[in-house]
């Protein structure tokens, strides 16, 4: 195994969305349950596919305006929302790359606030090698994007380990032939790196 991918949100960068919701609901029970049931997965992957998120945002907005205030605040707060780079990570990809391994990205990430992320946060630019769903009109798990990351920089899958926060985007990697780790945290990854 010679090249390593990373997921970027909740893996290099924190991503924290139930803080601005828990602080306007004034509720943690009320801010997941939003998140879960009207900014769901399937909204936010519409928009990590491509979609404008001013369009995605006005039309839930329409559909649901009960909680069209609440809605806004995935625009007018969003920065917020990308909190810090994960602890410890910016150390270990600068041991990995010592270390000779090549390293990637593949991220479920709009197009519209991916570049001003990856200017925030200088992680995000010690790896100049990725695909972002939100250019490719696919997002994780499915399998065609990572074929994309594949194609695109002639990589085998059964040389690759693909880190992820999200245990069906690893499982999706290793159906393709990968490695694949659930992220936990910067320690565990590194004892699981065997470093």
């Amino acid at each position: 195994m010679q090249n390593i991918i990373f997921d970027f949100g909740n893996v290099l960068v924190q991503w924290h969305p139930e803080q601005i919701y828990t602080e306007y609901f004034g509720d943690e029970a009320k801010a997941w349950w939003f998140l879960r049931h009207v900014t769901d997965a399937t909204w936010r992957n519409r928009i990590d596919a491509g979609e404008s998120q001013d369009a995605c945002i006005d039309e839930l907005k329409a559909l649901q305006p009960e909680y069209a205030e609440a809605i806004e605040l995935y625009r007018a707060r969003w920065r917020e929302m990308l909190t810090d780079e994960v602890p410890g990570m910016r150390e270990l990809i600068d041991e990995l790359k010592a270390k000779n391994y090549e390293i990637y990205g593949l991220t479920n990430w709009s197009m519209e606030t991916f570049p001003e992320a990856r200017e925030r946060f200088g992680i995000l630019q010690m790896i100049d090698r990725y695909v972002v769903s939100g250019a490719e009109g696919l997002v994780k798990p499915d399998h065609r994007l990572f074929q994309v990351l594949l194609d695109r920089y002639r990589l085998k899958a059964k040389e690759c380990l693909f880190i992820d926060d999200n245990e069906a985007n690893v499982q999706a990697a290793q159906k393709m032939g990968m490695q694949g780790i659930v992220f936990s945290g910067a320690d565990d990854l590194r004892k699981a790196l065997g470093l």
